[in-house]
């Protein structure tokens, strides 16, 4: 491996061993060997945070004696990113590094005969490559123009689908075509940019027959001339596009709305087009919420996919559902399971699925059983799957924790027990000190018990007083699990000697329907309390300096930060609010996916007969600016189009008329999260320096 995976800096020494190979030679085991890294301290940092490999994109070999994955690596000096392939023996033992190109390759998967395809922009767009499962033989398969997002053979691998930007809306350089010059747009309708992007295409699924022997170079779009997308923006990706097991139709999820209606809607089904008769017929009809992330039963028989009820609510809890292809019966397998499931997977004789639900801020593995419809928990640790996949007895799992990146496990299918196989940071992590993770059930306010994760700074002494910070989870809806963030790492956090209380208030899943629901129409409600609850335990700590207390928070997080500065009743020293929405009022009329909204805050500020949306916006943070007065610093990024930066500015200009010390981490890159290395540093630099500075005195 060349340097491309290193970090260099005051933090972290590297030495390159003589064995690396150079960037055009495709690596074999016997030749490869992970970089020596040296570093100049036991504790995290934001180098070292950003030097891990992050691992993903996993598969089983046909033969089941191989696992294809990819790893990223970040290159600070170069403000960029690299991903290479590696192979790795089912039955563990040593990992082959198959690419090291001066690019990417993603999108990996295994065909029939053994050989790997995958993507590249090595052409100078993205193409379908392919190549031996030691990494020889490289070649490209298509050379589609304009370039390709994703992709799938079909099971005899005789067609590919493709999915691949279209566009269908006149901008006004079509309209004048005199005025190649100007960079303005004209707007007639509502949901003109989402997430981080502005909407001028749209991606559709196109089919093609296939030879290896042939280049491929074109397709039919199967969604011509539709002004909507599949896979649906911004989460789905090629898991929401699958072929039924007879190679004749292509089943896909898409939101067929389009301009204000997409806007205002969840309501995305399941369609099945079919490849003799070019007609596209809608499988999940009446069934209102999020229907997508769809997989065919090896013997042909039942689709499975997960399934949402309640049009609007992006949060409404995951159902398990599976059709009957001969029928169209479809029967909701979880139901009587107060919890979510996600992450289908058969088992190759069709009798049962697996999946990964989370339960008081673990995820973990179950299995469905065809027959009776039983649920059983495969798995029980302090953890998070992300992955599993069925081999002979035994399953391949992809595993997080707070203190632990990606690596790849096998569990045993019946006991649940675990074994690592990938290492792919272990020359890292040995050399790191974590923070103990404790869980502790904290009383709230109404009677009822949350669950709270306390993490202690590395060489923790019980005899020392360390200050303290509440982290406030965004979503709303999303659980403070064991997950391993880049940004909101509590291991980071805790290595500057601080003691971090994650509460998982109300409106969190993993702790029944009710407890997740609650935080709809109530946001500066009882989850706000329940952020005080749990600070206030734990406080109570003798390790803990109740003097010394930071709140910090992105998103929903960053909205509770916000709001717990009019509220705290002096608790805190210090606040750091990321992408946070500090006027409700205006994110009302500034986001893009109004259901969202419209759900959770009760809908439109003008609605004074409703009383739900009336509580919502009298609690809007921006009310009760008059009662700051702590220290805030705000971050946000400029191209977040769902808590746009004007929140962020306003809540900043706030502090700063009214005279209280602040800061404002400005992003013009950016979106919702902080995704480059050189940001992605300066971000854990500024947060580190804010905190220290208001309280470390």
């Amino acid at each position: 491996m060349k340097n491309k995976n290193l970090l260099l800096g005051l933090a972290l020494v590297t030495g390159l061993t003589s064995c690396q190979q150079k960037a055009e030679e495709p690596k074999d085991d016997s030749s490869y060997k992970t970089p020596e890294t040296k570093l100049a301290s036991d504790r995290m940092t934001p180098e070292v945070l950003w030097s891990f490999g992050r691992m993903g994109g996993e598969s089983i070999s046909p033969d089941e004696k191989t696992v294809l994955y990819g790893v990223t690596y970040f290159n600070k000096e170069e403000n960029k990113s690299y991903r290479d392939l590696y192979t790795l023996p089912v039955a563990g033992g040593k990992a082959t590094q198959i690419t090291n190109t001066k690019g990417k390759e993603w999108g990996e998967r295994w065909t029939k005969n053994g050989q790997i395809a995958f993507l590249s922009a090595e052409s100078g767009s993205v193409q379908v490559w392919e190549m031996n499962a030691d990494g020889t033989g490289r070649k490209q398969l298509t050379d589609i123009e304009g370039g390709i997002n994703d992709f799938k053979f079909s099971p005899d691998e005789s067609k590919m689908l493709f999915s691949k930007e279209v566009k269908l809306e006149e901008n006004v350089h079509d309209k004048h075509p005199d005025l190649k010059k100007s960079d303005g747009r004209v707007i007639n309708d509502e949901f003109y940019r989402h997430w981080d992007h502005w909407v001028e295409t749209y991606t559709h699924i196109f089919v093609a027959d296939f030879s290896k022997g042939t280049m491929l170079k074109t397709g039919k779009d199967i969604m011509e001339g539709e002004k909507w997308e599949a896979p649906v923006r911004p989460w789905g990706g090629i898991e929401q596009v699958n072929w039924t097991t007879d190679g004749k139709t292509i089943a896909y999820s898409s939101r067929k709305k389009f301009g204000q209606a997409y806007g205002l809607s969840t309501n995305t089904d399941i369609y099945f087009y079919n490849l003799e008769s070019g007609k596209t017929k809608n499988m999940t009809k009446g069934m209102m919420g999020y229907d997508n992330n769809l997989s065919f039963s090896p013997d042909g028989k039942y689709m499975a996919w997960e399934s949402m009820e309640r049009e609007g609510y992006e949060a409404d809890q995951i159902r398990l559902f599976v059709m009957d292809l001969k029928t169209g019966e479809k029967k909701y397998m979880t139901k009587g399971f107060d919890q979510n499931a996600g992450h289908l997977t058969w088992t190759k004789d069709s009798k049962s699925i697996y999946f990964i639900s989370n339960w008081h801020a673990t995820d973990e593995i179950y299995r469905m059983n065809m027959a009776d419809g039983k649920i059983h928990k495969i798995t029980e640790g302090v953890h998070n799957y992300q992955s599993v996949h069925p081999v002979g007895d035994k399953l391949i799992a992809k595993r997080v924790s707070m203190s632990k990146p990606a690596e790849l496990y096998t569990v045993d299918a019946k006991t649940g027990e675990s074994n690592e196989i990938s290492f792919v940071n272990k020359h890292i992590l040995d050399q790191l000190t974590m923070g103990t993770v404790e869980k502790r059930w904290v009383k709230t306010t109404d009677g009822k018990k949350m669950l709270v994760w306390v993490i202690k700074p590395p060489h923790f002494d019980e005899n020392k007083k360390y200050p303290a910070l509440l982290y406030c989870q965004g979503g709303p809806q999303s659980t403070v699990s064991q997950f391993w963030s880049y940004r909101w790492n509590f291991q980071m956090m805790a290595s500057n000697d601080y003691v971090i209380v994650a509460p998982n208030r109300r409106g969190l899943p993993g702790f029944g329907k009710e407890w997740c629901e609650q935080i709809s129409g109530d946001y500066g409600g009882q989850n706000m309390k329940d952020y005080l609850s749990a600070i206030d335990n734990v406080k109570a700590e003798k390790y803990v300096d109740a003097d010394r207390l930071g709140c910090v928070g992105a998103s929903y997080g960053g909205f509770s930060t916000f709001w717990l500065a009019g509220h705290h009743n002096k608790r805190f020293k210090a606040f750091i609010a990321h992408d946070g929405m500090f006027n409700l009022e205006a994110q009302y009329l500034e986001t893009e996916e109004m259901f969202f909204v419209n759900w959770d805050l009760g809908g439109a500020f003008w609605d004074k007969k409703n009383k739900v949306a009336q509580r919502s916006y009298a609690n809007s943070p921006h009310k009760f600016v008059d009662k700051w007065d702590t220290p805030i610093m705000v971050v946000h990024g400029e191209k977040d189009y769902r808590i746009v930066a004007s929140q962020g500015m306003q809540a900043f200009n706030a502090a700063r008329l009214r005279g209280i010390p602040a800061k404002y981490l400005y992003f013009p890159e950016e979106n919702h999260w902080v995704l480059g290395v050189q940001n992605g540093i300066l971000w854990q630099r500024e947060f580190a320096s804010w905190l220290d500075k208001w309280l470390k005195k």
